[in-house]
């Protein structure tokens, strides 16, 4: 705003007395003091406003105003309620250093001045950036140029005091303020994620407003293709899939204007998220064709050589072709009308961009197709040297899960499950059906878990462990209720600890030293435990296969 402005405000009893000829200067805040030296608050374009409790003289007037002028502040506003009349000496002074004065009436409160001028640097200041995101959409529309999304969020810090940063649905940060140092941690990118999904289920239109120990911030969705709310038939089909802005700032009480603005923000960053899925229909198709290939059967010849057009397009200057994995991934709802397939892709393909990454393209080197209600995911690795000693590469389905469990189960609620599986790493196209086989049999284990977001690898499916999902509940309760009920009963009437004895036993491979060592107990008591607990069951600890029927109705119990 100008000067000009103030004076033409009766409200705000401001009187001119000297500077005419600088009116027109702008004002981009304003600043209350009675510092003899303010220079270390000053950043240039502020109203002073000073009460000159300051002043003990008249030779304190000039050193106070240079150090205003060099600051570059646009005028000095005194008050008039100490002395009455503004001193000869800071009026002189002022006309020296062409700083503009202005009295201000005792009946004035400088907070009424303050109030003023921060609503109207505000508006324009939101006025001006709206018209430079308007801008910045028609320049990334057009192409890259706009700069992406950053650009933005630092206008945002640097124009309206608003720090704000772009997360996936799985918590991972896509982009923030460059001015504002390191953005967010990542365990709250995951908190604020998961509040954003959950508030998304309930229907409710954002803003979201959540507090996180002091800070509140507000969640505004990104929609691809900025479709509104109501674009989509049911909001499950693109929860788990959505970007959203995260807003370190109470939205509640602002004015229509400026959250106006922060929608055009998320209008913008769609056009990144349209311009990034459109970047993957190339790796959508590779996979595709791949998966085609492999489900019909393909000789290994033709599925190699495409392969070969695969990996330099997933893994660009690589060189060698690399060795694959294979991810499977299945979103099932509840009493839901909803083509999965869809969705579980669109899911894959934000869970296997690098967590630790930033940005909306970076790691982003697999190529997710779908079939039916799942997706599979052809996931490129580095070339594997001979001399490999055998430990595990490329991802592992515990990590996966670790990384997107906590957010994802906030956007389930209670009627979603998603299922992971994820095989071992194969290094031709000879293995790549059976790398398929074997991510839908681990998803399947997977499946057969508690929780809302289960994953499994293919590790487990060398174990027994794989066997005990698919044993049907009523077989598993009988089971083990006829060998360990009488041990329970037993327990519970003499404390005799003949369970944890089991446990311990089986864990120790039947040595007598060993487990009674883990149990502290002398050698002769654990085989009195042992021999009750044969007498009980009417089995035989040294045989091995009620050794095993042991173990399996405690892994199932």
């Amino acid at each position: 705003m100008r000067l000009r402005a103030l004076l033409d405000t009766d409200a705000l009893g401001l009187r001119l007395l000297g500077g005419e000829d600088e009116l027109d200067r702008t004002v981009r805040g304003v600043m209350t003091t009675d510092l003899r030296d303010p220079s270390r608050y000053l950043s240039g374009g502020e109203l002073v406003l000073t009460g000159l409790a300051w002043r003990r003289d008249a030779d304190d007037s000039e050193p106070f105003v240079r150090i205003l002028a060099q600051a570059g502040v646009a005028a000095l506003a005194a008050g008039e309620a100490e002395l009455r009349d503004i001193p000869d000496d800071l009026v002189a002074a002022c006309a020296r250093h062409r700083l503009p004065l202005f009295a201000v009436d005792e009946s004035v409160a400088f907070a009424t001045i303050t109030e003023h001028v921060v609503r109207q640097v505000s508006g324009e200041r939101a006025g001006d950036l709206a018209a430079v995101v308007d801008r910045h959409r028609r320049m990334m529309t057009s192409g890259p140029a706009g700069g992406g999304p950053d650009v933005v969020l630092d206008l945002l810090g640097s124009d309206l005091d608003l720090q704000a940063w772009v997360l996936s649905p799985t918590g991972r940060l896509i982009a923030g303020p460059k001015a504002a140092g390191p953005g967010l941690p990542a365990d709250r990118c995951a908190k604020l994620a998961a509040e954003h999904l959950a508030a998304a289920r309930t229907g409710r239109r954002g803003p979201h407003r959540v507090t996180l120990g002091p800070t509140t911030y507000s969640l505004f969705p990104v929609r691809a293709g900025g479709r509104s709310a109501q674009a989509s038939r049911d909001v499950r089909e693109t929860v788990l899939s959505d970007w959203l802005l995260a807003v370190e700032a109470d939205a509640g009480d602002w004015p229509a204007e400026r959250l106006d603005l922060l929608q055009g923000v998320t209008q913008l960053i769609s056009v990144e998220r349209d311009r990034r899925d459109a970047a993957r229909t190339v790796r959508r198709r590779l996979a595709q064709e791949v998966l085609e290939l492999v489900q019909t059967g393909a000789a290994p010849a033709e599925i190699a050589a495409r392969l070969r057009v695969a990996a330099p397009v997933l893994l660009p200057g690589l060189g060698a072709a690399p060795h694959w994995q294979v991810i499977v991934a299945r979103v099932d709802w509840a009493d839901a009308d909803i083509e999965a397939g869809p969705v579980a892709q669109a899911l894959l393909e934000e869970i296997l961009v690098d967590p630790l990454a930033t940005g909306p393209e970076p790691s982003d080197r697999i190529a997710v197709a779908h079939t039916g209600d799942e997706a599979v995911a052809l996931v490129p690795l580095p070339a594997v040297s001979a001399e490999h000693d055998g430990s595990e590469t490329g991802i592992l389905a515990d990590v996966l899960l670790e990384t997107v469990r906590d957010p994802l189960s906030a956007g389930l609620d209670d009627d979603g499950h998603v299922t992971l599986g994820v095989s071992a790493a194969v290094h031709s196209a000879e293995g790549l059906r059976g790398a398929l086989e074997e991510a839908r049999h681990a998803r399947r284990v997977a499946a057969a878990r508690p929780g809302r977001v289960c994953a499994a690898g293919h590790q487990e499916l060398a174990s027994h462990v794989l066997l005990l999902p698919f044993v049907p509940d009523d077989v598993r309760r009988a089971f083990t209720a006829r060998l360990l009920d009488p041990l329970r009963d037993y327990d519970r009437r003499h404390r005799a600890e003949l369970i944890p004895t089991l446990e311990a036993f089986l864990d120790c491979d039947g040595s007598w030293t060993r487990c009674a060592t883990r149990l502290h107990l002398h050698v002769n008591t654990l085989r009195y435990r042992v021999g009750r607990i044969e007498q009980l069951t009417s089995r035989d600890l040294s045989r091995l296969e009620d050794k095993l029927d042991f173990f399996l109705a405690l892994r199932m119990s």
